[in-house]
C-alpha cells in the first residue's frame, strides 16, 4: 500500500474510533426524560435496606470509599469521581452514567471499592447502587486531588473554592419551604457525567430530577478553582400547583453570631456557616446586606428587587479568632453567589430562618420566588451561575458591613433611653479605604418594616482608628407593631459609599441581648 494511502486509512480509522457517535447524548435528551416523567404518575425512588437507613452518623462515616477506585483515575483527565454510599439520610440510590466518545454507559456499583465495618460488610448487597458522587481536581499547585463538588441527597450539591472547607449547600429546587403545607424535597434520580479531555479544566454533568409536584432536567457546566463556578441550565415541568417555588436555593446554618449573643454555656464567640444574605438589585444598582439571625420562631422575609443581579449566603467572618473552633474551622467555610442569566424580574428573594438549638441543623434557606408561584402544567426555563468561594465571590465594589452589634439602649455605652436598643454597624472596604479619617461621611437611616411607633432616636458616624473602619451607631426603639426592620447606609456628598445594611430587630435578637 502506498504510504499516503496508508496514512489516510489510519486517519480514517482514528476518526472512527474517537469521534462522538452520530447521536451524542445532549441536554435535550434529559429534557425529554423530564417531560415524560411529569406526564406520568409520580413514582418515588425505591429505598435502600432499613439497616442502612437506620445507620447513625458516626457509623455511616465509618464507610470509606477507596480513592484508588475513582472513576477516570487511569486516564489523562485531571478530574476524578468518587462514589458516595447510601445510608443514614441518603435513603435511596441514583443511577450514574458516563459519557465519552464511544457513547453512554452505566457506572456499576462495586462493593470492593468501599471499606465497610465488619458488621456491615456481609449485609450490604452486591448490587446496592450509589447515593451520589464527589468530584475531585487538583486545586493546588501540585497533582493532589481535592474534593470540590458533591452531588448527594435529594437535590443537594455542595461546593468549595480553593482553601475552603465544605459548609453551605445549593439545591436544584425548593418547594413550599417554610409554609404550613409542608416542604417537598424532589430528588435527582439519575446523572450523566461527561468525561473531560486530558487538559480540560471544565466538566459537564447532566441531572434528572423528580418529585411529587415537579420533574426537571439540569445541565451543570463546572470549572473548579479559587472560585468554583457552576453554570446551571434547567427546565422544569410542574405536575401540581406550587404556592412557593424556590429557584436556585441555598441552604446554610446560623446558630449564633456577634449580632445575637452567645447561648448559655457556649464558649466559642460565634458558630455559623454563613452570617448574612447579600442581594444585588441591578435595577436600582443597589447592594443590600441582611445579617442572619437564629429566630425564636419560624421567620420568612420577602425582599423585593427591580431586577435581580444576584444573591448569596455569605461568610464574611473569615478569621480564626472570630470562632476559635479548631475542629469545625467555620472561618474556612465558603460563600455562595447566584448570578441569573439574564437578570430576573417579577419576583422576590425569600429568606427563611428556622429556630435551632444546635449547629447540626441547617436552618437558613434563601431562594428566588417568581411572581405568581407555579401552576400545574407550567414549563419553566432558567439559567444562572452558581459560584462557591471566599467572601469576595460576588464581585461587590461597595463598602460592606463587617460587624453588627445589638445591645441595651439604657446603660453606660448604650444610651439612657428606656426600652431602646443600641445598634452598632462597622463598615469597611470599597471606597471607604481611600477616605481620610476626617472625611465628612454621614449616615442615612430609616425603618422599613412598618412597625407602629418604631423610632430612630439618633444616629451618627465615626472613624474607628483602632480597627480602620467606619462605625454607624444608632439608638432605636422597636415600637409595638410588626417586627421593625432598620436600614442604614453611609454617604459622602450625597453619594452612597456602602451597601444598604438591613436588619430585622427580632424578638430573638432582643431577648438574647438582654440575657448576655
Amino acid at each position: 500500500m502506498h504510504s499516503g494511502t496508508r496514512l489516510l486509512a489510519l486517519l480514517m480509522l482514528s476518526c472512527f474510533l474517537y469521534t462522538v457517535p452520530a447521536h451524542a447524548f445532549v441536554f435535550g435528551d434529559v429534557v425529554e426524560k423530564a417531560r415524560a416523567l411529569a406526564a406520568g404518575k409520580y413514582e418515588p425512588p425505591p429505598e435502600v435496606p432499613g439497616f442502612l437507613r437506620d445507620l447513625g452518623y458516626r457509623d455511616y462515616q465509618a464507610i470509606r470509599f477507596n480513592p484508588e477506585a475513582s472513576l477516570w483515575k487511569e486516564g489523562l483527565s485531571l478530574f476524578r469521581v468518587m462514589m458516595v454510599p447510601p445510608g443514614n439520610f441518603y435513603t435511596h440510590t441514583v443511577k450514574l452514567n458516563e459519557i465519552d466518545a464511544t457513547g453512554v454507559r452505566s457506572i456499576p456499583f462495586d462493593k470492593t471499592a468501599y471499606s465497610f465495618p465488619d458488621e456491615l460488610a456481609k449485609r450490604v448487597p452486591a448490587d446496592l447502587g450509589h447515593a451520589g458522587f464527589k468530584l475531585t481536581y487538583p486545586l493546588g499547585e501540585g497533582t493532589e486531588q481535592n474534593q470540590f463538588l458533591v452531588f448527594a441527597g435529594a437535590s443537594y450539591l455542595r461546593g468549595v473554592g480553593a482553601g475552603n472547607r465544605f459548609g453551605l449547600s445549593a439545591r436544584g429546587i425548593a418547594l413550599n419551604t417554610g409554609l404550613p403545607v409542608g416542604e417537598e424535597f424532589p430528588s435527582f434520580i439519575e446523572f450523566w457525567l461527561e468525561r473531560p479531555g486530558g487538559s480540560s479544566d471544565r466538566i459537564r454533568v447532566y441531572g434528572l430530577l423528580n418529585g411529587p409536584s415537579v420533574a426537571g432536567a439540569y445541565r451543570f457546566d463546572i470549572q473548579p478553582g479559587e472560585i468554583t463556578r457552576v453554570n446551571v441550565s434547567a427546565e422544569l415541568f410542574f405536575r401540581n400547583d406550587i404556592e412557593q417555588p424556590g429557584l436556585a436555593p441555598l441552604t446554610s446554618m446560623f446558630f449564633y453570631g456577634e449580632n445575637t449573643g452567645q447561648p448559655p454555656g457556649e464558649w466559642r464567640p460565634q458558630v455559623h456557616d454563613s452570617d448574612g444574605l447579600l442581594i444585588h438589585d441591578a435595577g436600582r444598582d443597589e447592594w443590600l446586606w441582611r445579617p442572619l439571625v437564629n429566630p425564636d420562631r419560624l421567620k420568612l422575609s420577602y425582599l423585593q428587587v427591580d431586577r435581580l443581579g444576584g444573591f448569596g449566603l455569605m461568610q464574611r467572618d473569615t478569621a480564626f479568632h472570630q470562632f476559635e473552633d479548631a475542629g469545625a474551622r467555620y472561618d474556612l467555610r465558603p460563600s455562595a453567589w447566584v448570578s441569573p442569566r439574564p437578570g430576573w424580574s417579577g419576583g422576590e428573594v425569600v429568606l427563611v430562618e428556622i429556630p435551632t438549638k444546635s449547629e447540626t441543623n441547617d436552618n437558613i434557606v434563601a431562594f428566588w420566588k417568581p411572581k405568581g408561584g407555579a401552576s400545574e402544567g407550567d414549563h419553566r426555563k432558567l439559567d444562572y451561575t452558581l459560584s462557591f468561594g471566599g467572601k469576595d465571590v460576588a464581585g461587590q465594589n461597595t463598602g460592606r458591613a463587617v460587624k453588627t452589634f445589638v445591645g441595651d439602649g439604657n446603660r453606660p455605652g448604650g444610651g439612657n433611653v428606656e426600652n431602646s436598643y443600641r445598634i452598632v454597624v462597622d463598615f469597611a472596604g470599597g471606597p471607604l479605604d481611600d477616605l481620610e479619617p476626617d472625611a465628612p461621611v454621614v449616615s442615612k437611616v430609616s425603618e422599613g418594616g412598618g412597625s407602629e411607633g418604631a423610632e430612630i432616636i439618633e444616629h451618627y458616624v465615626e472613624f474607628v482608628e483602632a480597627d480602620n473602619n467606619w462605625r454607624l451607631s444608632m439608638l432605636v426603639r422597636p415600637g409595638s407593631g410588626p417586627e421593625p426592620v432598620f436600614r442604614g447606609q453611609l454617604l459622602l456628598d450625597d453619594e452612597p459609599l456602602t451597601e444598604v445594611w438591613s436588619y430585622s430587630l427580632s424578638e430573638a435578637a432582643r431577648n438574647r441581648q438582654g440575657e448576655s
